[in-house]
């Protein structure tokens, strides 16, 4: 009877294993089908990512955006928003009724006087977009724009004003909206982050708190690249440590970060075995990355990545090192970011901060970002990329028309913070181009038509990612939060 018995089990063994190998619902057949779904996001995977791809709310036109953010207000009178009636009026006060209970950073309105503008602007395109003479080069991509003239925004401080603009409230630790939209949507790069921020110039006076995650898990927060050298700093192995070690000691942490996971369910934890599986895979893909060896000598030459620092004008509060150089690489980098997968990049450039000697500090910043950010618009528009992804060029408020009389100053050369009505421009993600939105008044005080707050800016940016700005929330502290607070709507006259 033992006899037959080992032939039966043997029997049962061999049909196993022709199960396991032929059939495709499990065994080898199945452990392939599960490895395509995982890389379609159409499976869990057996641990967990954060950033594993999300379906929207809706159908998206954008799939990555650039945000470009000007921290320190550039003068939307000397740059976008022309006001001949400012020369008309120089040297003049404004009316009572204008400033009466009007808070500014710095302005003695008592004795404030109007400032105009030494600017000369003209039309472009088939659009007749305005532009000054500080940017020649953006200029040229006027039919691809959406100017919006009427921004307004209820911080008049730099920082909490930068917060604002990138978290929807003046307020610290608030995530910002690229790590809402990473929480969204997740990211479809596996070797890089989904959320990547650039930095030239002197740095924003909001430093990392511009691209926090907040109250969301910390793999949703930005990650800083530099533009040479090591493009995160400790990301390279020490010396003397093989890489098979590395990966030994990975797989360790891991699976004791899983064990610790599957008992608490802690998001942080997730973020940490993401993070480490992250690092591992970047030590390959971010210096590739920055290699700019396989770009033509055309496209070098038109983001200006080799260029010298202007020598016109001064450079002022934006000094650090070759600026112009650093912005260039970095509005190239942007492209070859979002070309891998990254859903949001936030090229940060400081300071435009020009309460005084505004005309010379003004003309550098304007050379150091004009060409670039043409190229970068163009050079999307060619490699047909600019239709998913969402250029976004802004600060944090705007300048007044008013001249900067600080300590009862005579000489009055630079202009105040100005948060009433400010403009951006964006290009892009569904957008419609060759559109001017919003008026202003004859001296650039106050909105007359369309005024957007910063918060229907954001509900409509996340709209075109496919994403209801109301849905999209994460409860924190017994409340559902969300980018756009209690407010926000979307622009339709915005989109294409």
């Amino acid at each position: 009877m033992k006899r037959y018995h080992d032939l039966d089990l043997q029997a049962e063994l061999n049909h196993s294993r022709r199960s396991f190998l032929n059939t495709s619902a499990s065994g080898l057949g199945g452990i392939a089908l599960a490895n395509l779904l995982q890389d379609d996001g159409l499976m869990a995977a057996p641990s967990v990512n954060p950033l594993e791809p999300k379906c929207p709310h809706f159908s998206a036109k954008a799939k990555n955006c650039i945000f470009i953010f000007m921290a320190g207000a550039p003068s939307q009178i000397d740059l976008f928003d022309p006001k001949p009636k400012l020369n008309e009026l120089d040297g003049q006060p404004l009316p009572d009724s204008l400033t009466k209970n009007v808070r500014f950073a710095f302005i003695k309105k008592e004795t404030a006087t109007v400032m105009g503008s030494k600017r000369v602007f003209s039309k472009h395109g088939q659009s007749g977009m305005e532009f000054s003479d500080l940017t020649p080069h953006i200029a040229t991509c006027a039919d691809d724009l959406l100017m919006v003239r009427s921004l307004h925004s209820e911080q008049f401080n730099h920082h909490p004003g930068q917060l604002m603009m990138q978290c929807g409230r003046g307020v610290f630790g608030l995530p910002t909206m690229g790590s809402w939209m990473n929480y969204g949507l997740g990211s479809p790069s596996k070797n890089l982050p989904g959320y990547v921020v650039l930095n030239s110039g002197r740095g924003s006076s909001g430093g990392a708190t511009l691209w926090q995650s907040g109250f969301l898990p910390s793999t949703y927060a930005g990650v800083l690249f530099r533009d040479q050298g090591e493009p995160v700093l400790n990301l390279s192995n020490p010396d003397g440590l093989p890489a098979h070690l590395q990966r030994v000691g990975l797989d360790t942490l891991r699976d004791v970060n899983q064990q610790h996971y599957e008992r608490m369910r802690d998001p942080e934890i997730a973020s940490r075995i993401a993070s480490y599986e992250l690092a591992y895979r970047m030590q390959t893909a971010a210096p590739e990355l920055i290699d700019f060896s396989s770009e033509s000598k055309a496209t070098l030459d038109a983001y200006g990545v080799d260029r010298a620092d202007p020598p016109n004008g001064s450079r002022g509060k934006a000094a650090s090192g070759n600026t112009a150089q650093s912005f260039s690489r970095n509005c190239l980098l942007a492209r070859r970011i979002v070309e891998r997968g990254v859903r949001f990049v936030n090229i940060i450039y400081a300071s435009w901060d020009h309460h005084s000697n505004i005309d010379k500090e003004i003309t550098y910043n304007s050379t150091v970002v004009d060409q670039p950010i043409a190229a970068l618009i163009k050079d999307l528009k060619e490699r047909g990329l600019l239709d998913e992804t969402m250029v976004v060029w802004g600060s944090e408020f705007g300048r007044t028309p008013l001249g900067e009389n600080r300590n009862g100053s005579k000489v009055v050369t630079g202009r105040d913070h100005h948060p009433f009505s400010f403009s951006m421009f964006m290009a892009g993600g569904g957008l419609k181009g060759g559109q001017t939105y919003g008026k202003t008044d004859d001296i650039g005080w106050g909105i007359e038509e369309n005024p957007v707050h910063i918060n229907d800016l954001h509900a409509t940016m996340l709209h075109q990612f496919g994403i209801d700005h109301e849905k999209l929330t994460y409860r924190f502290q017994g409340r559902d939060f969300r980018l756009t607070d209690v407010a926000g709507k979307v622009i339709p006259e915005w989109i294409s």
